[in-house]
C-alpha cells in the first residue's frame, strides 16, 4: 500500500529551510504569508527583536469578499503595504511560507508591491 505523504508537513520543513537563510531586521522586516482553503493572512516581522510589526487577514470584520481567491490575496497585499507605510516600512524581505510562489500567494505579492511595498 503506497502511502501519501503529509502535505503540510512538507510545507513546513521547506518553511524551515526557507528560514534558516531569510531573516528579518528592523530596517528590512520579513513578509511572512500563511495560506489555509479559507483564508489568507501575512504579517510583517522583525526577527531580531521576535516582533510582529503589521498584520492583515481576510478574516478581519473589516474585510470584505470571499477569503480563498486570489482577488481576496491582492486586498490582504494592498491592506499590509498602507499598514506597513504608515508605521514606516517601505522594504521587506518576502517569505513565501514553503508555497509555491503561484496563484494566490503572487497575488498577494503583487498587491503590496502595488501598495507601495519594495522586495
Amino acid at each position: 500500500m503506497v502511502s501519501r505523504k503529509d502535505s503540510n508537513a512538507q510545507r513546513l520543513k521547506r518553511h524551515a529551510r526557507v528560514r534558516g537563510k531569510i531573516s528579518g531586521t528592523s530596517e528590512r522586516p520579513r513578509l511572512c504569508v500563511y495560506r489555509s482553503n479559507k483564508n489568507i493572512s501575512c504579517q510583517v516581522i522583525d526577527d531580531v527583536a521576535g516582533v510582529t510589526l503589521v498584520s492583515a487577514s481576510s478574516v478581519e470584520a473589516g474585510f470584505e469578499g470571499i477569503g480563498s481567491n486570489k482577488e481576496a490575496a491582492k486586498k490582504v497585499g494592498l491592506m499590509v503595504a498602507e499598514r506597513a507605510l504608515a508605521k514606516g516600512i517601505d522594504t521587506v524581505v518576502f517569505d513565501r511560507g514553503g508555497y509555491v510562489y503561484h496563484g494566490r500567494v503572487s497575488e498577494l505579492a503583487e498587491g503590496a508591491r502595488e501598495g507601495g511595498l519594495k522586495f
